[in-house]
């Protein structure tokens, strides 16, 4: 097994970074990785004042203690989904040590927001700048998708297996639906690269989004009345076959549906959130007439996205 062959997860004892470490569980069991689990601290100089007006100077090992009880929690919470595990309490900014780490990782995965007290605000902060700086792709997972399905882990290794309902801990999210935002832009092609990876992995179904406004506030307003608007969108739907044939003519079997649609990037793959299990997106895409997808959008998919997010990002490494 190599290096790459690990998942990195931040967690900080939430109840969203427990549900990261679900999906990364149920990732690492589908695709026989394993897990590294990694809760960060930071020591503060003071805590919050003492009733005779002082402040109560924070012990390191009271914090360092503290951040092993959570990861003594995260390892039972995996325990008996035959996944190898291992945890590191780390000392620095959760952010910081988690980029540095993602050098060493073929994926990381954290939740939307974490706590805050004893350890280091790991989820919030987190959850925008890990997908902006790491070295690998960034996996966010909102605390809402824990009403998605789930299987036991007993009858994950069978992708015909139909969702039992809500997951929790000893459960996996499985993957069905995939979508991934495409503009043209090499990010995009990058984030696509990464989509039929993920829907190889999970046996899932991918479809490639385009947005183009076209209405009155839209990009192409400025185009004459005489200008067909849906012929653009036609033009611009050849424009993503050509791209999406080539990765099918390379992975025989995998059939990708295209869809282009009047709307942002933002808008449309945060709707097709709400009936899809993972949404991937690059972190920059062109600007101009095509710069419609990645970049803001990104920002904006995580912030609203109703299933989890994967980020491919230009630090990225192959």
């Amino acid at each position: 097994m190599t290096r790459s062959e690990v998942v990195l997860v931040g967690v900080d004892g939430s109840a969203a970074s427990l549900h990261a470490l679900d999906w990364a569980t149920a990732y690492a069991h589908r695709v026989g990785w394993s897990l590294h689990i990694v809760c960060s601290y930071s020591l503060p100089s003071f805590t919050a004042a003492s009733l005779d007006g002082g402040y109560a100077a924070l012990d390191d090992s009271t914090i360092q203690e503290g951040a092993k009880s959570v990861l003594a929690e995260a390892e039972a919470r995996v325990a008996d989904a035959g996944v190898h595990a291992t945890t590191e309490v780390a000392t620095g900014d959760a952010a910081g040590v988690l980029v540095e780490l993602s050098a060493d990782y073929g994926l990381a995965v954290v939740g939307t927001r974490g706590r805050g007290g004893f350890t280091e605000r790991l989820l919030g902060t987190v959850s925008s700048a890990l997908p902006a700086h790491a070295q690998c792709p960034v996996v966010v997972v909102p605390l809402r998708a824990e009403a998605h399905r789930g299987v036991s882990w007993g009858e994950a290794a069978s992708p015909d297996v139909e969702p039992t309902g809500t997951s929790g801990a000893g459960e996996i999210r499985e993957v069905r639906r995939i979508v991934v935002g495409v503009d043209g832009s090499p990010q995009a092609e990058r984030a696509l690269q990464h989509a039929i990876a993920q829907a190889t992995a999970w046996g899932a179904e991918l479809t490639a989004v385009t947005g183009v406004p076209v209405g009155n506030a839209g990009i192409l307003a400025w185009l004459p009345s005489s200008v067909d608007r849906e012929q653009v969108l036609a033009d611009i739907g050849a424009g993503m076959d050509v791209l999406v044939d080539r990765y099918e003519a390379q992975n025989p079997g995998l059939r990708i549906r295209r869809i282009v649609l009047d709307g942002t990037g933002a808008e449309l793959l945060t709707e097709f959130s709400t009936a899809s299990d993972l949404v991937v997106v690059g972190s920059r895409g062109r600007g101009g007439f095509r710069g419609l997808l990645l970049g803001s959008t990104s920002q904006a998919v995580l912030h609203h996205s109703a299933c989890p997010v994967l980020v491919v990002n230009k630090h990225c490494q192959d």
